[in-house]
């Protein structure tokens, strides 16, 4: 029977899995390093994959990975059962030419990604990570430790900051990170510092902010967990931990674990869950277990996809802001995401899948649904099911302080979502 312990050594290990993965490159790397350590063999999108009929697998295109696992009794009609998520988190992406300062201060130039709520930025100390790109083609992946700081106006100079506080997003968003002249330091010899790599190598960068402290329990009974980007890691981690599980339980169809970037900001690239990322690794997939294209279309009406991304709780500051019946709370289960308009994916059939699926893990399930005056986001569910045709659901984990640079979750939920993943991907 599943215990506390079991649900903190899983927010413990979650909290390591975060702090290795401070941008989404980093998150990709970091699931295949784990999976590789479970067996999984890596393929190259360059080389073939037709041997690749039987076994563990994954594959990772800049920020996104996609894992599967093909039991000895798969056929070319095999379907497959997709756990999703996504790799990004709102932030600061570095711009071109990014040393720069003024007054005697050095400064980082930063571009808004995504929608971050830009005050929880502000006073906290700040990571730069992500990869970079060298004269010879390679890509590096690259990091610092705490570097960088939003400081905010002194109370004394702004007396009406507690009754607003509005930042503009070009003029009040430029950390700091050193004393001196821009034309004397190099904000990017900083992170190839850490990459072992010449600064002068650098021909292209892909660089975002990171909150650099990490993840950890806490209140009453160690029921909170706060950690910066569980808006999608703690899915992403989450879908590695139940398909290591289910490469040695599922026999009738194929699990994979499909964590996409870019989903902050519209899915529409080519590792995004609007690219043919996802669509081409299962083709591919097929094609080494001999299926043409009527049995790949069959195998899509036997699939299905899980779309994994946090909602919100209840907050109880803020009760008017949600639904005044459907109201999930921390520490209470995964949540079973629906919307009318269908910004998520979930339908009636979808609904009793999931629900049938909490039942079989013994895990409690909750719903949410927004208020209808507060509009809600969207995931890569309903972008996956139109590229596919593939049956999916929405489903996550209710937290606070969502694009927060850090956020809230309950550790309970946490484990209970990975239980629940388990019992989707391993049948």
């Amino acid at each position: 029977m599943p215990t506390a312990t079991d649900a903190l050594d899983h927010a413990a290990d979650l909290a390591e899995f975060i702090a290795a993965a401070p941008s989404s490159f980093h998150a990709a790397e970091e699931v295949a390093r784990r999976l590789e350590d479970a067996g999984f063999v890596r393929l190259r999108e360059g080389e073939s994959w037709l041997s690749a009929t039987g076994g563990r697998f994954v594959v990772v295109r800049d920020g996104a990975a996609i894992a599967w696992a093909v039991p000895g009794t798969a056929t070319a009609a095999t379907g497959v059962r997709i756990f999703g998520a996504h790799t990004d988190s709102p932030g600061f992406k570095l711009k071109p030419r990014p040393t720069t300062g003024r007054l005697g201060w050095l400064q980082a130039g930063v571009e808004v990604y995504g929608g971050p709520m830009l005050n929880s930025w502000l006073d906290r100390e700040l990571r730069l990570a992500g990869r970079l790109v060298l004269d010879d083609g390679r890509d590096v992946l690259a990091a610092t430790g705490p570097l960088l700081r939003l400081p905010q106006l002194a109370i004394h100079l702004d007396r009406e900051v507690n009754d607003r506080l509005a930042l503009d997003k070009q003029s009040q968003t430029q950390p700091v990170w050193g004393l001196g002249g821009a034309e004397s330091a190099d904000l990017l010899a900083e992170l190839a510092a850490g990459a072992d790599v010449d600064p002068g190598r650098i021909r292209g960068y892909d660089i975002v902010t990171a909150d650099a402290a990490r993840g950890g329990v806490f209140g009453r009974d160690d029921v909170f967990f706060a950690a910066g980007r569980l808006d999608d890691l703690a899915s992403v981690h989450a879908g590695v931990m139940a398909l290591v599980a289910a490469a040695d339980t599922a026999t009738d169809h194929i699990p994979l674990l499909a964590v996409f970037d870019h989903e902050e900001v519209g899915s529409g690239t080519r590792s995004g869950a609007a690219g043919p990322f996802l669509s081409d690794v299962l083709e591919r997939l097929w094609l080494g277990l001999g299926a043409d294209r009527e049995q790949q279309l069959r195998s899509l009406t036997d699939s299905w996809c899980v779309s994994s991304d946090v909602g919100h709780s209840v907050h109880p500051n803020y009760a008017d802001k949600h639904d005044p019946v459907v109201q999930p709370v921390l520490g209470s289960g995964p949540i079973l995401k629906i919307n009318a308009n269908q910004r998520y994916a979930t339908d009636a059939v979808g609904a009793a899948a999931w629900n049938g699926w909490c039942a079989d893990a013994g895990v409690h399930a909750q719903e949410f649904v927004s208020n209808n005056a507060v509009p809600c986001g969207s995931t890569i569910g309903p972008i996956t099911a139109t590229r596919l045709g593939i049956r999916t659901v929405d489903v996550g984990i209710p937290i606070l302080s969502m694009h927060s640079a850090r956020e809230l979750a309950g550790v309970s939920d946490l484990w209970d979502l990975r239980r629940v993943a388990e019992t989707y991907l391993g049948g």
